[in-house]
């Protein structure tokens, strides 16, 4: 059993898509979440305060800062923008793929636990996830 997810973003942050992606489990087995591009991330991460997304969107903003600042000088692949190869570098720390155990057609996530995609990029984008049950 497969799909897409497609999430749609406005700029750097977190988007929750554990709604949509729970709509779609059943059975009992592992579900894959796999994102189809090389400057965003998944995450599961706390889903009940706000905070924690602004948090750590800061912290990887100030983690790996634009090209445009003076300690990121040594990068060479800017001609994409000043977001770009930031964006690379924050998808190779964080993770582009999830394993969830799914049981009885449910999640088996934490209480506080939701599935997001980690916008890395300034500008509006259409992300694709593939999913996997088995």
């Amino acid at each position: 059993m497969h799909t897409t997810f497609h999430i749609q973003t406005d700029g750097q942050g977190l988007y929750e898509f554990t709604r949509e992606v729970a709509d779609w489990t059943t059975g009992t087995g592992l579900l894959t979440l796999f994102v189809q591009h090389t400057s965003c991330s998944l995450l599961i991460q706390e889903n009940a305060d706000p905070e924690v997304k602004t948090d750590l969107t800061a912290f990887f903003k100030r983690l790996v800062p634009p090209t445009t600042d003076p300690s990121m000088a040594y990068l060479t692949h800017t001609y994409e923008g000043p977001d770009d190869m930031p964006a690379h570098i924050k998808a190779a720390l964080l993770p582009v793929s999830l394993t969830i155990p799914v049981t009885n057609g449910r999640l088996a996530l934490g209480t506080w636990q939701g599935i997001y995609l980690f916008e890395h990029r300034d500008a509006p984008r259409t992300r694709q996830v593939v999913a996997h049950q088995s």
